[in-house]
């Protein structure tokens, strides 16, 4: 005991010291099993100490198990198994082995998904990201401190898990005028966003091996929540023309598809092409996942009105998030499901617990039903058609010809296509040295390849865009692909 070294001059309170100390040399067997400790009042004593802080270390440490005590008499150091965790003395090969543990197959390949969230201070051009500085934080803030004050017990609970039925009346509401989606708010389900409602569906709908069509260049992040499900992913082309709505290999299980605003490439799909969708998953007995993540901005013409709204037979599976809308980090978004899923469906959530909180739900009710909503979407729909129109200027000012914008009439990122010569990543990694953020367009391929700048503008105020532009020409000039 008379290596116990007691620093008066730290944060950590003595007792902790005291007990942090004698559970190593416990540990380590610096201290014998069996051997007593000195008495709390002759410690005390040794190490100039109050005799309460001896007590309260002795135990902590005999309720952890560490000694073994009874009254009117000294506690004894308990015999624990070698190598025990937190042990200096545990062997490198048995820290090798609990590296090398293996994981699910299942796990190995979450392990292998790509993703891109960005970084703070990459002012441009973050694919998908909406404008922060033009949201009404303070309405926001007074919404979500009134439902905190006045929640009571409706809102702190895990009640509702399909989502508090205001908002999915809200939700419903918006989406019939907004999207000309049918339904019902029974038939919502409110999410921790669209991955979040990926990722449950791939769990109800798909078995390993199950066959998926997916959009290529297509959403990455939604083929890696069915291919992590096991789901076996065969293209669905998109290019010049749109969606290329050739007969499947094998019939699938489930067709994923961005018609609003095709991801990344932002174009629309025509309506030869949704009835084609039709036929086909009406052939196979195919579920149909129509992801409508910023539908709601489109600059040519009106919004057009999601697929959902032509599903007589009830395989449409219509996804929505706020991410766009309001903001990413929001995490909220929802689903619209056909009847025949709508009754298992809060078995399915309790089991996985994938609900989002109520408090946030009932205060983004309030945004919507107050048309706060409504208002803010107006206003953004008129900045972003502004910051588009000067980001394509900009592009065509600063950089060469032979990397050109492909033409897209919805959503709020736009796509930049390089010269054979050049490597999209390395340009990607260039920029982000230089603060830019972009996303090549190579990630969005599996069984092709593609090569471009999945570029973001809505973020960026006229400054940041002409400087970002600068930075993104720097990066191409860097990367050795022009010049």
């Amino acid at each position: 005991m008379e290596a116990l070294l007691i620093e008066r001059t730290v944060a950590e309170p003595i007792q902790r010291q005291l007990y942090r100390q004698i559970a190593a040399m416990i540990r380590d067997k610096r201290l014998a099993p069996g051997s007593e400790l000195p008495s709390t009042r002759a410690l005390a004593d040794d190490l100039g100490l109050a005799r309460n802080t001896i007590v309260g270390a002795y135990d902590q440490l005999t309720t952890e198990g560490y000694l073994t005590s009874r009254p009117g008499a000294r506690a004894i150091v308990v015999d624990l198994p070698a190598n025990s965790p937190g042990s200096d003395r545990r062997s490198a090969s048995a820290s090798a082995t609990a590296i090398r543990h293996p994981l699910s197959m299942r796990g190995e390949s979450m392990m292998r998904q790509p993703f891109h969230h960005g970084a703070p201070g990459r002012f441009a051009f973050h694919p998908g990201m909406p404008d922060a500085q033009n949201f009404p934080f303070g309405v926001w803030g007074r919404l979500l401190a009134r439902r905190a004050t006045f929640g009571a017990d409706m809102l702190f609970g895990t009640y509702h898990v399909t989502g508090l039925p205001a908002l999915k009346e809200a939700i419903a509401s918006y989406l019939v005028s907004a999207r000309g989606v049918r339904c019902l708010p029974e038939q919502i389900v409110v999410t921790t966003g669209a991955q979040a409602a990926f990722d449950l569906l791939a769990r109800l709908l798909l078995d390993p091996g199950d066959t998926v069509w997916l959009e290529e260049p297509g959403y990455y992040a939604a083929r890696a929540t069915f291919t992590v499900a096991g789901g076996n992913i065969l293209p669905l082309t998109v290019d010049g023309d749109g969606w290329q709505m050739n007969p499947p290999e094998i019939a699938p299980r489930l067709i994923y598809v961005t018609p609003a605003c095709q991801h990344p490439l932002g174009t629309t799909m025509r309506m030869d092409q949704r009835l084609r969708l039709f036929e086909i998953a009406e052939r196979h007995n195919s579920w149909i996942v129509e992801d409508d993540f910023d539908g709601e901005y489109r600059f040519q013409g009106r919004p057009v009105p999601a697929i959902q709204s032509m599903d007589y037979a009830e395989r449409v599976i219509y996804v929505g998030t706020f991410a766009k809308l309001l903001f990413p980090a929001l995490r909220l978004g929802f689903m619209v499901l056909p009847p025949a899923l709508c009754e298992g469906i809060p078995h399915a959530l309790s089991t996985t617990g994938q609900f989002a909180p109520l408090v946030l739900q009932a205060a983004l009710a309030d945004f919507i039903d107050e048309g706060h909503m409504s208002r803010h979407l107006k206003r953004m729909r008129r900045i972003y058609a502004e910051r588009r129109k000067l980001f394509q200027d900009l592009f065509a000012a600063e950089l060469p010809a032979n990397v050109t914008l492909s033409p897209a009439e919805a959503g709020i990122q736009l796509v930049a296509h390089l010269p054979a010569d050049c490597d999209d990543r390395a340009v990607v990694e260039a920029a982000d040295r230089l603060g830019v953020n972009a996303s090549p367009l190579s990630k969005y391929y599996w069984s092709t390849s593609g090569n471009g700048l999945v570029l973001g503008y809505a973020a960026c105020n006229k400054v940041q865009t002409e400087a970002g532009m600068r930075r993104l020409r720097q990066a191409i000039e860097q990367s050795r692909i022009l010049y």
